[in-house]
């Protein structure tokens, strides 16, 4: 089975990981990256009721990390393994033009 999480910006640019033979990411600790990523990039709720849900996180996160963060393979690497693993799917596309989420 396929296993790809990749994030395409506003501009078209993409990036890609392949998590066919990466080592999967246990789903709490998926959520902990997640949680630490989402503060430590200082990300705001997208939602005006304040409340972040975990497909929200993701947008946010991608947003926030931008071509820098993305271009970084380790970085890249973890992004994808963690949303993967928190998400429970194994093909995940965040698209931030669209700014969607589809499996």
């Amino acid at each position: 089975m396929r296993s790809e999480v990749s994030v395409e910006l506003v501009t078209g640019q993409r990036f890609s990981v392949d998590l066919e033979e990466v080592q999967p990411m246990p789903h709490d600790q998926a959520r902990q990256w997640l949680d630490a990523q989402f503060t430590q990039l200082e990300c705001e709720p997208l939602r005006a009721t304040g409340k972040v849900l975990l497909v929200d996180k993701l947008i946010a996160i991608a947003q926030a990390a931008g071509p820098s963060l993305l271009g970084d393979a380790q970085w890249l690497a973890d992004f994808a393994r963690a949303a993967s693993a928190a998400l429970a799917k194994p093909v995940v596309r965040v698209d931030l033009g669209a700014m969607a989420i589809s499996y």
